[in-house]
């Protein structure tokens, strides 16, 4: 496993909470109004969003914007060439999407890009895509619905009776390799296969805006989320989480720069990806321990001390995503033989 650091992350500690005092003054640039939005943001954690019935369209910088309140958070790249989605979603919440693009631009939908496989990521793809149209294919009468070999794979997989998910749901795009490239609105949309969930995992890095969208590798409520039984691992996360300190670059301090979009919560930066990723390490670390000194996964569950200091602010309180729950998942994905 590749090994990365980032420097003062030693300095900083898992609970850090961080204050930005910013002045508004008139030499600032203020945010230029269009579809897709340009100039100079405020602070991440004090940008305004638009509110479309039950949708937050929240400006993040460049082309982009996240959208709150379809289940994870979604990803919109908006501009001249009209709309990409990154995830679409919870399937009751599909209407409510479409709602807050057709706000957002008059343009087609061209792209949807699918970093997971699971229903709440990709539950609106049918009406998503049938909403939108490809542009440059007149025989393509919907939106290319992009994921990688692995998304398809799990989606079309046969339960025994019928398939996993009905065939609208399923990408019409696929690629296997580490990359997958393309170039909409006036920036480079790159999408890196990170497996950490499940197998079909990726993250999005938009270059010119500056924004990385990461997919359900990272959330800013909870412990990860992985699902062992669909090739998720401990160590597929945090090699994610690496990737996108790799990609991120911070400015101010440390501040802002880079931003990324998480699958649940708030904006982030690559200070929080750091946290993040070494709260995560700390705690494989302690389980790796802990089975090395042939220690059950009932005796791990029992010890406070894995998770203590992260425990209030990561445990999952009011969530399916519990403590012992992550603990249990860190536990078989480091005692599987692929591991």
């Amino acid at each position: 496993m590749k090994s990365r650091a980032i420097g003062l992350l030693a300095l900083v500690p898992a609970a850090l909470t961080i204050t930005v005092f910013t002045t508004l003054g008139s030499g600032n640039a203020t945010v230029q109004a269009q579809s897709g939005l340009t100039g100079q943001f405020p602070p991440i954690e004090t940008r305004e969003a638009k509110k479309v019935g039950d949708i937050s369209a929240v400006p993040v910088q460049g082309n982009i914007y996240m959208l709150v309140g379809a289940g994870p958070n979604l990803t919109a790249s908006v501009g001249p060439q009209g709309m990409l989605l990154v995830d679409t979603g919870e399937r009751a919440a599909a209407d409510k999407v479409i709602a807050a693009l057709r706000v957002l631009s008059p343009r087609p939908l061209q792209f949807i890009i699918n970093t997971e496989f699971g229903e709440d990521h990709t539950g609106g793809n049918a009406a998503l895509a049938k909403f939108g149209r490809r542009i440059t294919d007149g025989a393509n009468a919907q939106a290319v619905i992009l994921g990688h070999e692995n998304v398809l794979t799990r989606m079309s997989r046969n339960n025994g009776k019928d398939h996993e998910r009905p065939v609208a749901d399923w990408p019409t795009d696929t690629f296997f390799a580490q990359r997958k490239e393309l170039y909409f609105n006036g920036e480079a949309v790159q999408v890196y296969y990170e497996p950490g969930r499940t197998d079909g995992n990726s993250i999005v890095f938009f270059r010119k805006s500056d924004v990385i969208s990461a997919g359900a590798v990272y959330n800013t409520k909870t412990f990860p989320v992985i699902d062992v039984a669909e090739g998720g691992s401990i160590n597929g996360v945090i090699e994610a989480l690496n990737e996108i300190l790799d990609l991120a670059v911070p400015a101010n301090n440390v501040e802002d720069g880079t931003i990324i979009i998480p699958s649940e919560g708030r904006l982030s930066d690559e200070l929080d990806i750091a946290v993040y990723r070494d709260m995560i390490t700390i705690i494989r670390d302690r389980v790796a321990d802990a089975i090395k000194r042939k220690q059950t996964l009932q005796q791990v569950l029992a010890d406070k001390k894995m998770t203590l200091e992260y425990e209030g602010r990561y445990g999952g309180a009011g969530t399916n995503w519990t403590r012992d729950k992550f603990l249990e998942a860190v536990y078989q994905s480091l005692t599987t033989k692929s591991e």
